[in-house]
């Protein structure tokens, strides 16, 4: 078992630091940007990995080399080949696995279900190996880099000390939905029949706004603007050369520390108010929902089953069900759910159990992705799919990729939608879709 090189630095803003990293391979930062003891106290910043995993529509791939091995058995193997020792009193992140998997992804895991190949916006899947990671205690207020060699560190070091690039526009204008609102909320009764019907008790409906990217446009400058827009526990930038993302998402899909694996879906949201009574009528009138604390007990359920397929018996509990989290722009309902990973299972299984979070698709599960696929007529790529780390350390922490902008092909990308149940209302539905990505949008302006 291999010993990380580790080394305190200064502590600065992970995402200003980012700014000194434009220009290298792969730049990828995961920050907690709203910051608390428990969710929000660590952040990320790597880049120019050592190898990487791809999979897109031409194949998989380990370091550009084609492969026909299963891209969730290939992460069991990577971590298993690479393990290296945890050192307690350092953030969870010490080096491995770090990217995204696309929403996409998830038809691979289900080789049954009808859901057409749409024109993709990304690689399914990017996972580098980052033997070289700058980690942030915010609590603390320290900082390391942690590598595999110490060359790897006067590198890294060397790099954190150049002249922060100097970002471009932020600004993005233009933008289209691919529904009409008649359409949204045609689409909208069109779900309420399905689950009348029996075919599923919740699915996930969201519509996607897209824009041309002008000249001059700064992903991560944009990113900037974002975090403080909208301030997230799981937010992230990576630049991947052809395709950016930028995601200030509040949602956590899995976490595992090496026993203990949990999961935190978001169920049930309001919109803020500036006016301090209007805003807790609007938590009371959550609270009080039935029709939110039932599509949030539906999708507990369905993880409490996906769970138990790879749990040891009798571990799966549920120590928070419908508890209240307050953001910038919205309210929450969340649960979540903790098991114990069995001996033989690694962490390609318990995403292949997972994958896609249920808060995102519904419930049944494949059933609701056909669904999606059949109304949203089209891919959502990283939004709705998961980013993070998987450590060789033994720790892994992932989000669910909600609240996301994504840069690819000159398009701009942004997703907005929420769970429909047998009491959804349209016009209220579409209203919830436009309150999700309120603060992405006001991002975007000049």
């Amino acid at each position: 078992m291999r010993e990380p090189h580790v080394r305190e630095i200064i502590c600065l803003e992970p995402s200003a630091l980012a700014l000194r990293l434009k220009g290298q391979r792969h730049v990828t930062l995961l920050e907690s940007v709203m910051r608390s003891e428990h969710l929000g106290r660590y952040s990320f910043l790597a880049c120019n990995p050592a190898a990487s995993l791809e999979v897109n529509a031409r194949g998989t791939f380990l370091n550009g080399v084609p492969t026909k091995k299963s891209p969730l058995t290939l992460i069991d193997r990577i971590v298993s080949e690479n393990r290296q020792r945890h050192v307690t009193g350092l953030p969870p992140f010490q080096g491995g696995l770090a990217g995204y998997i696309s929403y996409d992804y998830g038809r691979r895991l289900e080789p049954h279900a009808r859901i057409p190949d749409f024109a993709p916006i990304c690689p399914d899947l990017i996972l580098h190996h980052f033997d070289c990671v700058a980690a942030f205690d915010h609590m603390q207020e320290r900082a390391w880099i942690i590598s595999e060699t110490p060359a790897r560190a006067d590198e890294m070091e060397e790099l954190l000390r150049h002249r922060p690039k100097v970002t471009g526009g932020h600004a993005i204008e233009g933008w289209q939905s691919n529904f009409t609102r008649e359409d949204y909320e045609k689409a909208i009764a069109r779900t309420v029949d399905y689950i009348l019907a029996g075919d599923i008790f919740q699915a996930n409906i969201t519509q996607m706004f897209s824009a041309p990217i002008p000249a001059g446009f700064d992903p991560l400058g944009f990113y900037r603007v974002l975090r403080q827009k909208n301030p997230a526990t799981f937010a992230a930038y990576m630049d991947y050369g052809s395709i950016q993302i930028a995601s200030s998402s509040p949602e956590r899909l899995l976490r595992y520390d090496g026993t203990t694996v949990e999961a935190r879906p978001i169920k049930g949201t309001r919109r803020r108010d500036a006016d301090p009574v209007r805003d807790a009528n609007l938590i009371a009138d959550l609270t009080s929902s039935r029709k939110d604390r039932a599509e949030n007990v539906m999708i507990v359920d369905l993880l409490r089953n996906d769970l138990s397929r790879v749990s040891k018996p009798g571990t799966v509990k549920v120590p928070v069900l419908c508890g209240l989290e307050t953001y910038a722009n919205v309210h929450h309902l969340v649960s979540v759910i903790t098991s114990e990973l069995k001996d033989r299972h690694g962490i390609g299984d318990l995403i292949g159990a997972t994958f896609p979070g249920g808060s995102i698709t519904g419930a049944p599960k494949i059933r609701a992705m056909e669904i999606i696929a059949e109304i949203e007529q089209a891919p959502r790529g990283v939004y709705c799919g998961t980013i993070g780390y998987i450590g060789f350390n033994g720790r892994t922490d992932l989000n669910i990729a909600i609240r996301t902008a994504q840069f690819s092909n000159g398009i701009a990308r942004v997703q907005g939608g929420g769970g429909i149940t047998a009491r959804s209302n349209p016009a209220a539905e579409y209203e919830e879709s436009l309150t999700k990505i309120k603060r992405i949008m006001e991002a975007f302006r000049p």
